[in-house]
């Protein structure tokens, strides 16, 4: 490859990863066709960008990137996919569910999620259970629901039960 050309795919892969906000390192290299053919078609329905790329040039767009990626470096060897998403844990459930069905591979090499590094297969349950932006929104939404609408039933039924007296007051005095 020319220097050119691997100067232009290093830019492409810096531009991909200023895009989303976490990425994997996943080893493919032993799926079949039809297998990759599957974990392809899973990523796009689960809004995940897959990428194979070579590892020196991975190498130098981490270099050249903002933030220290150095944790990273180690794992680059052998053939490596770069699995690019907003959502950190959906890449996670892509190669927990393959898994599942017997195959063993994906394996994940390492993770970059939350600003925090996962390094080993080992990491795939607790990238797995990391909720989303969206997801811990919406549990403090429901947290913060939660003590309003109690008051307000308590008052709803208070002032049910304070009705309920005032009209039997009200007819007694008839």
């Amino acid at each position: 490859m020319k220097k050119e050309d691997k100067s232009l795919v290093i830019q492409k892969i810096k531009d991909t990863l200023a895009q989303y906000s976490a990425f994997y390192l996943v080893e493919t290299a032993g799926l079949d066709a039809e297998k990759t053919s599957a974990f392809r078609r899973a990523c796009f329905g689960a809004d995940v960008k897959l990428m194979v790329v070579k590892n020196a040039l991975l190498h130098k767009a981490l270099e050249q990137m903002e933030g220290d990626y150095s944790e990273l470096y180690p794992t680059l060897h052998g053939a490596t996919s770069l699995i690019c998403t907003n959502v950190g844990n959906a890449p996670a459930k892509l190669i927990k569910d393959f898994v599942k069905k017997g195959d063993t591979l994906p394996r994940l090499k390492a993770a970059y999620v939350e600003e925090t590094f996962y390094i080993g297969e080992d990491q795939l349950d607790a990238l797995a259970s990391i909720k989303s932006k969206n997801e811990l929104i919406a549990d403090v939404v429901a947290l913060l629901q939660s003590p309003a609408k109690n008051v307000v039933s308590a008052l709803t039924s208070g002032g049910t039960k304070l009705h309920g007296i005032l009209e039997t007051l009200s007819k007694k005095e008839d």
